[in-house]
Formats: structure tokens, C-alpha cells, sequence
């Protein structure tokens, strides 16, 4: 964190200094005339989403300048791995007056110079890095945990993120990554997963995702989760949505509010624990708009709403930057701060990964400041192997940035691996943080491939 300022201070100073307000959004020129009830439609949110570059402009105006607009621009045919769609709640936490900078522009509308030049990649970077489509039981079903599945309702999203760890699947086509689609109509997706769960008492934990549950109707997302009510062995249901952070508007909806009622309702009746995860990933992303739709689904019975944030580069990758967003969400939104991942090896993500040294010294220095409950942690989630503390690493060639981690079950695609538990599993840092001698080694690879 740095040296001491002074004897008796702190590396982080509480109580927080930034505002705790929604920021006005008639100061963006796109917004300059749109009212209070327009803005908190999510009718209207989604109406003027900006889904490319001239509405981008139209949004922003002389803040989006020309040198900056032909570097997003470039980015998109080049690297880009997800379309543009951005609320205007979202665009309005942007620091419109240093957009270089800022760090929610940094990873929902990069440009090409916030790219590494030399590592756009690492070598070993996937689009599907977690092999999670592999680990299917039935279409959008990934059972990789025993006890424990992902349920992946619809591939769209609210907006969209450029560090998306499901870039194979979620959003349009772009240049460099035609996507993949589910190839069965939905209900009958969702009447296969619900007979597999049936069929499998050893799962008790659903989390419901896609995508984001924000684009599912609700009343196709009521029902589905009510049936995973009525299945005895189910126990922990997680609807995970961004968009409560980027689109609270929809949370606040009456039809929403009535259907997220009585689904609490029916948990309480079922001894069924109920959540929602959200995704902030910086402090500057939690308004009150937030906070409200967070408070009104724990006042209508939810267990938690809980925040899963992604360490990146030039967004939160500094104990500051963390425990600001933490105490953010703690104390206004009443968001519990969960995880933060290490960013996924997904490909041209390589500006926004740290290595593990760089996150274990991340949860060092967050550590001590909040309550121990309330104190995330930062994980690794490992190719074949799942979520690990970033202390939990079996060995690390620092110089060659490969950690080595192990395992304690087998995913569905191991199930009669014999060597499954007691292999290691390799987990790969940014090249460019490594010695001279480690980037030569993987230059020697690169060439080799």
C-alpha cells in the first residue's frame, strides 16, 4: 500500500469521502432534457441502451472525442469480444471528463490502447476457459460442483462486459468471436434441467444465471425458479444478475417486486434459502438507485444480495479501490461483498489480469479493515478444477507464472478419471508481469505452437 504518510495513519482511511448520491445524469448531453421518471423506467433504460458507436457520441458529445472514438472504434473490429450495450444508468457512473481513465469505461467500453501491445493473449487463453459447456449435463446445464449446478436460462445480458468469462456463449457475434447458441427452445431447456435435478438428490445448490436473469421475463423466471422449490433435494437458490447493479430500474418494477415476493414467500414455506448475486466492480457503480432495489428485495424476504466483483487492472485492482467498494455496498447498498475472481483467461484479457502473487497480496492488504463476515475473498477459478482461495496454490513457478493447484472432487468429465484428485492443475499469470526470463519462455512457446 505504500509508505506512511504520516506516523499514526492508516494505509485506508474510513469513513468513505466520495458522495454517497446519484450522479446527474442531464450533465451528459445525450440526457440533458430526459426526466426523473424516465430515467428510473426500465422501459426506458433499455430503450436507450448504447448498442454502438454514434449512439456512444450521441450519449456523450464533445466529452467522447475523435482520438477516443477511433480507439473504441479500433478495439471493436480487432479485440473487442463483446458487442457494446451499456445502460444509461451504467454510462452514468462514467467520469465523463477523463474517459481514458475511468474506470468503468475501462472494461465496458475498452480501447485498443488499454490492450497489452505485445500480450493481447496469453498462450494458453480459451474461449470457453472453465470448460463449463463441456461439463453440461443437459443444454445450459453445467454441473461442475458435486453438490452444486449452474443454470444458464438465456444468453443475453443487460449490457455488456468486455471481460465476460462466458464470451463463447452470452451476446451478438462480433469480428473476432462468432458466438454460440442453445440450440433448444427454452422451456424445453428448462423442463430438462428441472427432470435432471429431480433425478440427481446429490445437487442442493442452484445457481440461476445465463446470461443475466434481468433479460428472462419474469414470469418464465418465477416459474422456473418455483419449480426448483418443489424439488426436495434443493435447498440454495442464487439468481445472479449484473443487472441490478446496471440496470436497478427493473428490480423496482411493481410485476418484479410482487413475483421476487412471492418466491421469498414460497422459500420461507420450503425452508428454501434464497440470494441474489450482483456484479460491481467499482465504488463509483453503487447509487442509490442501487441501493433501493438491494434493500426492497431484502425487505421482501431474500436471505442476501451479495456482490461477486472481478479483479481487473485500472478498475479495482488496489486495496483502496477494493475496500471502497466494499464499504460501499456494506454501507449503503447493504450488499454483502462475496468474491472478487481472478479475471478469467478468456482471450485479449490480458491488461486486465493480475498474477497470483499480485492477488495474494491484494487479500493481505484488504484484510483487518472489514468486519470478518463482510471481508471477500479473492479466488481463482482454476480450469477442471473450480473456485480456490488464492492462497490455497499447491506451487507457483513464479518465473514462469505457473501456479499449481489440486483438487478435491471430480466435475462430470472426470467421473472415471482414477488420476482426477491427485493430478495438478495449472493456472497461467499475465505474461508480461513475469521476468525477462519468464517471457522469453513463453515466447519459445508461443513460436512452438
Amino acid at each position: 500500500m505504500g509508505n506512511l504518510s504520516q506516523k499514526n495513519s492508516q494505509p485506508f482511511s474510513y469513513p468513505l469521502k466520495r458522495a454517497f448520491v446519484e450522479p446527474d445524469w442531464r450533465r451528459l448531453p445525450g440526457y440533458k432534457d430526459v426526466s426523473s421518471s424516465e430515467w428510473e423506467s426500465a422501459l426506458w433504460q433499455r430503450q436507450h441502451s448504447v448498442k454502438n458507436l454514434k449512439e456512444l457520441k450521441n450519449a456523450l458529445g464533445a466529452y467522447l472525442t475523435d482520438d477516443l472514438a477511433l480507439e473504441i472504434e479500433c478495439d471493436q473490429k480487432e479485440y473487442a469480444t463483446m458487442s457494446m450495450l451499456i445502460p444509461p444508468q451504467m454510462l452514468n457512473t462514467i467520469n465523463e471528463k477523463d474517459l481514458r481513465h475511468d474506470p468503468v469505461r475501462r472494461y465496458m467500453i475498452p480501447m485498443i490502447s488499454d490492450r497489452h501491445s505485445e500480450w493481447p493473449n496469453h498462450p494458453k487463453a480459451g474461449r470457453d476457459s472453465l470448460h463449463e459447456s463441456e461439463m453440461w449435463a443437459v443444454e445450459g446445464l453445467t454441473h461442475r460442483y458435486p453438490t452444486k449446478v449452474l443454470a444458464e436460462l438465456i444468453s443475453t445480458c443487460p449490457q455488456y462486459c468486455g471481460h465476460c468469462t462466458r464470451m463463447d456463449l452470452v451476446g451478438n457475434s462480433v469480428p473476432q468471436v462468432q458466438k454460440r447458441k442453445f440450440e433448444l427452445l427454452p422451456q424445453k431447456r428448462f423442463d430438462l434441467m428441472l427432470d435432471y435435478l429431480r433425478k440427481t438428490p446429490a445437487v442442493r445448490d442452484v445457481v440461476v444465471s445465463g446470461g443475466d436473469i434481468a433479460n428472462v421475463p419474469i414470469a418464465q423466471l418465477e416459474a422456473f425458479v418455483s419449480s426448483l422449490m418443489d424439488i426436495p433435494n434443493i435447498r440454495d437458490i442464487r439468481l445472479a444478475s449484473k443487472g441490478l447493479q446496471g440496470l436497478p430500474q427493473h428490480f423496482l418494477q411493481d410485476e418484479v417486486l410482487r413475483a421476487f415476493e412471492r418466491l421469498a414467500k414460497k422459500a420461507r414455506e420450503r425452508g428454501v434459502d434464497i440470494a441474489l448475486h450482483t456484479h460491481a466492480n467499482n465504488a463509483a457503480q453503487v447509487t442509490p438507485l442501487v441501493a433501493k432495489a438491494a434493500k426492497k428485495i431484502l425487505e421482501l424476504g431474500f436471505r442476501d444480495v451479495r456482490n461477486q466483483g472481478v479483479i481487473l487492472r485500472g478498475v479495482n485492482a488496489t486495496p483502496q479501490d477494493l475496500l471502497e467498494l466494499c464499504f460501499t455496498l456494506l454501507d449503503h447498498a447493504k450488499i454483502m461483498p462475496y468474491y472478487f475472481y481472478v479475471c478469467d483467461m478468456i482471450p485479449n484479457s490480458e491488461h486486465w489480469r493480475v498474477s497470483i502473487d499480485e492477488a495474494q497480496r491484494l487479500q493481505h492488504d484488504i484484510m483487518g479493515y472489514l468486519p470478518g463476515f463482510a471481508t471477500p475473498r479473492i479466488v481463482c477459478d482454476v480450469p477442471l478444477v473450480g473456485k480456490r482461495w488464492v492462497h490455497q496454490v499447491d506451487a507457483y513457478d513464479r518465473e514462469k507464472g505457473i501456479s499449481y493447484w489440486t483438487k478435491n472432487y471430480r466435475t462430470s468429465i472426470e467421473k472415471n478419471d482414477p488420476d482426477a484428485l491427485t493430478r495438478r492443475y495449472e493456472y497461467y499469470d499475465p505474461v508480461y508481469t513475469l521476468s525477462a526470463a519468464g517471457q522469453d519462455y513463453w515466447k519459445k512457446q508461443s513460436v512452438t505452437a
